[in-house]
């Protein structure tokens, strides 16, 4: 039956009557062709999946009916315009911008980050600007955005892992040092802003602070920790120490910030005192401040001298530190040779190269010592090699006797022989052969205390092992008990009875039930 898609049946009659009357009747959506006469149904609407077929009212998916790029929604509108403003805000160059963009909207669109909650979202756009500003070598740290954002920096440092990992980036560490002049750059510190004894040179201020972050990285203060509040601390000691006068000293690190219009950061006040601390423990070995109280209320009053004479001074601390060391553990009536008090020859102050005098008082400096970090003067010979321990030499100790010898010949002498000979042991007298034992058993009580705080030993350790993390004490297990252990007869007759206790407890039964 042929058939047109809209219009009437061409040459069709009704199959009851054989009538031509055949009208259309509309049934809702559905058309039908129906003989007038007899009211038969001829033909009617074909339902069809086929999309070809239809022209309308067929439900087509939207990515499917047109061919416009999907928009981006409110919320990633929302974060670019959050990227424009960080950007704006730290004066960054159109390269920058763009590239956080791009990141942003790449990361925005990735699975990781489509099923997260809106505050990651924005902070992700903090994270590709900061993203942004490593691959284009800018020195900015973390701590800036967030309290841009007024973010939690822990989280932040979340998201920011994840949008390296998601991107597949390669980011390039950056040093500390490097971060350094543009701190030091938002510290108001100009005569137009500060009173005059306040003011100060922002290219010296770098200098001095750049050498106090390299002698921090040297002991371990910058290790593991934030570079703001290092920085912060090491700005403010350079600081003191290029006018030490009383109108600074007596300005504090939270007054001197709030002068300069710089936040203080939370463990800034304790990389303050970390730096002061390792100053004082170089000050004391400076020649012309022996017998002088070094503390940390006036430490930076030689900080110059400190820097210039540096890795010098850390020597001088190391070896003092474990001479020290060697002094206290000695045994009782054994002494060490005093090395301090009579160095060998060749080996004084001058020659480690430190001079007689401060040179930061006088204006001329002695002449033969030169600028360099080291400080060695000139036609100075090298002092001779020398265990930093404060013990003797292999070649000065007595085959048989112990590590530390006795500092004079007055004082009466006792050989210790080896272990392995017990006859001599033997034959030594009662005083001798306690002094025996207690060398030998020394060692032994004092292995497991001395491998836990092994640090104690060494002048300048990383602040994990300074100040470790509190373990949970783990309980000793104790014996297992399976019940077919044997049990003894004297066991057995501890939990019987004597006569005298039956005795007891019957009369004890019976005057209960008296009373009952």
């Amino acid at each position: 039956m042929a058939m047109m898609a809209t219009g009437q049946p061409v040459g069709q009659l009704c199959r009851e009557c054989g009538s031509s009357n055949v009208v259309e009747d509309d049934l809702y959506s559905q058309p039908q062709w129906v003989c007038a006469d007899c009211g038969s149904v001829l033909a009617e609407g074909r339902l069809t999946t086929d999309r070809t077929e239809e022209n309308q009212g067929t439900n087509v998916q939207y990515y499917k009916s047109t061919a416009v790029d999907k928009q981006p929604c409110y919320n990633q509108i929302k974060g670019l315009k959050r990227v424009r403003a960080l950007c704006r805000i730290l004066h960054f160059s159109p390269v920058v911008e763009e590239l956080a963009e791009s990141l942003f909207s790449q990361a925005y669109e990735h699975p990781s980050f489509l099923y997260v909650h809106q505050h990651k979202k924005e902070l992700l756009a903090g994270c590709s600007v900061l993203l942004s500003c490593r691959l284009n070598g800018w020195p900015i740290v973390m701590g800036t955005v967030a309290s841009l954002l007024e973010a939690d920096s822990c989280l932040m440092g979340t998201v920011f892992q994840d949008l390296v990992k998601c991107l597949n980036v390669e980011l390039s560490m950056v040093g500390i040092s490097e971060l350094l002049e543009g701190h030091c750059s938002s510290y108001h510190l100009s005569p137009s802003e500060v009173p005059e004894e306040y003011c100060e040179n922002p290219s010296r201020l770098v200098e001095r602070a750049a050498e106090l972050l390299e002698l921090a990285s040297e002991t371990w203060v910058v290790t593991g920790r934030h570079p703001v509040p290092v920085l912060v601390a090491s700005v403010y000691l350079a600081w003191l120490s290029l006018k030490p006068c009383s109108a600074r000293m007596r300005l504090s690190l939270g007054r001197f910030c709030k002068m300069a219009k710089v936040s203080v950061p939370g463990p800034a006040h304790r990389r303050l005192a970390e730096l002061k601390e390792v100053l004082c423990k170089l000050g004391k070995e400076l020649p012309w401040q022996r017998g002088v109280e070094v503390e940390p209320q006036n430490v930076f009053t030689i900080v110059e001298d400190i820097l210039k004479y540096r890795l010098t001074l850390l020597r001088l601390a190391l070896r003092t530190h474990e001479e020290s060391l060697a002094v206290k553990n000695a045994p009782a009536g054994n002494v060490l040779p005093a090395g301090n008090e009579n160095p060998p020859d060749g080996c004084s102050s001058n020659t480690l190269g430190l001079p007689t005098g401060p040179s930061s008082y006088t204006e001329n400096p002695p002449s033969g010592h030169t600028s360099s970090s080291e400080g060695l003067p000139a036609g100075s010979t090298p002092c001779p090699e020398r265990p930093l321990s404060g013990f003797m030499s292999s070649t000065e100790r007595p085959p048989n006797g112990p590590s530390k010898v006795l500092a004079n010949d007055h004082t009466p002498r006792t050989k210790y022989p080896s272990s392995s000979s017990a006859s001599h042991i033997e034959a030594l007298p009662l005083s001798d052969l306690s002094c025996v034992s207690q060398l030998e058993e020394e060692p032994k009580a004092s292995l497991a205390s001395e491998a836990e705080l092994w640090w104690k030993r060494l002048v300048f350790v990383p602040p994990c092992m300074k100040n470790p993390l509190k373990r949970a004490r783990t309980t000793e297990r104790g014996p297992d008990v399976t019940g077919d252990e044997e049990i003894s007869d004297s066991e057995i007759e501890g939990y019987l009875r004597t006569p005298q206790e039956v005795k007891e407890f019957a009369e004890m039964q019976k005057k209960l039930r008296c009373k009952n």
